[in-house]
């Protein structure tokens, strides 16, 4: 019976503990999500044709990231104080994409970079 007793109050302090740290762990989550959305956050974007292994669109900068109900990706850019341009990627069975957080780099906040296809050469920049 004790064996018994000592295992369920083993398995109850586990699950305390697991759930405490899921607790937090999903905090510091929200917390990186509402920074970035908040354009504090440098990150990287590249979508990718999955079919084809073909890379479509790299965006490297400060942004704010939504799905919307069209299947598409907004994409949400500060390019200077209170400016902002607003990008859609349409997604779909073959395109899927990957956001990186790129923190640290010495970069300034309002300059972005979009390349499609980058093996075009074709890059639009933005520099204030």
């Amino acid at each position: 019976m004790k064996k018994k007793m000592m295992a369920v109050l083993l398995m109850a302090l586990l699950l305390c503990m697991a759930f405490t740290g899921c607790a937090e762990v999903n905090q510091v989550s929200n917390n990186i999500s509402q920074e970035a959305d908040n354009f504090n956050v440098t990150r990287k974007l590249t979508v990718v044709n999955a079919r084809t292994d073909t890379i479509l669109l790299e965006l490297t900068g400060t942004f704010a990231l939504k799905n919307n109900t069209d299947n598409e990706l907004e994409v949400i850019i500060e390019t200077e104080e209170g400016k902002y341009k607003k990008d859609l990627v349409y997604l779909n069975d073959y395109t899927m994409y990957v956001v990186e957080d790129v923190s640290g780099a010495d970069v300034d906040k309002y300059h972005y970079e979009i390349n499609f296809l980058p093996e075009w050469g074709a890059t639009v920049t933005h520099k204030d």
